[in-house]
């Protein structure tokens, strides 16, 4: 049976001066934050969740992308707020948005940073079968026979791995730049993710030059930390965050 796929979007909550970029989840789309930002919003925030280049599609528009793509795409972000009139941000991300997170804060001025489930580092192998899961979910539900997913996995296995090459450089350059991180950040991870996520939460704990910094994990949790059972707990959390940063510079 052949499903209908909605293609998902970028979201734009308007709220008061107190901006927030949120940063989706490799193969994933916005839908990854959109409870938090409807939450933050009622809180009185202004939200913003871009939708990265190559995702929300099919895996093969995922692996023509690339790391740069994606990053473009998060700093796009950013600067919609800035020409919003917007001129206090703080970036949340999760996974890949995490990591994106951690990466635009290098590079542009933001008032504080969550990370949430982001990898410290990248195995290729691990990444090309996410997205060969991601893919073959997607042709499923296209409504494409077993032999044709079969067939279209092998093709997209001899093409995907000099763009996970890519991403896993990316991970490694941005970890590298974690010292010169100063501004507030608050680093939160899953119990029940795998331990490379809490070894990742306690390395990036260790290396941000931040004096305004904590690091927690969420006993219910797996790795997409804002659809999980903890939801509510680290809406409220990453509230409290945001209300004790100064927001005024």
């Amino acid at each position: 049976m052949i499903v209908r796929i909605s293609q998902p979007k970028s979201f734009f909550y308007k709220g008061g001066s107190r901006a927030v970029l949120l940063l989706h989840s490799f193969t994933s789309n916005t839908v990854d934050v959109k409870k938090l930002g409807s939450f933050l919003n009622r809180e009185g925030y202004t939200c913003f969740a871009p939708l990265y280049k190559g995702h929300g599609h099919s895996a093969e528009h995922l692996i023509l992308s690339t790391p740069s793509d994606w990053q473009k795409s998060a700093e796009e972000g950013y600067n919609f707020l800035k020409s919003e009139g917007y001129q206090h941000i703080a970036v949340i991300g999760v996974s890949l948005g995490g990591l994106l997170a951690l990466n635009i804060s290098q590079n542009m001025n933001v008032t504080g940073i969550v990370t949430m489930s982001v990898p410290y580092k990248g195995e290729v192998y691990s990444l090309k079968k996410r997205v060969l899961n991601y893919a073959k979910n997607y042709m499923q539900l296209q409504g494409k026979g077993n032999q044709q997913i079969s067939e279209e996995l092998n093709q997209l296995t001899a093409y995907s791995t000099n763009s996970l090459l890519q991403f896993k450089q990316f991970i490694d350059s941005t970890m590298e730049g974690l010292s010169q991180l100063e501004k507030p950040i608050s680093i939160l991870y899953g119990e029940l993710d795998e331990p490379l996520y809490r070894d990742s939460a306690k390395y990036i704990f260790a290396k941000v030059s931040s004096s305004h910094k904590s690091i927690k994990g969420y006993l219910n949790s797996k790795h997409l930390m804002t659809l999980g059972q903890d939801r509510d707990i680290i809406h409220s959390d990453i509230l409290t965050f945001l209300e004790g940063l100064q927001w005024q510079y």
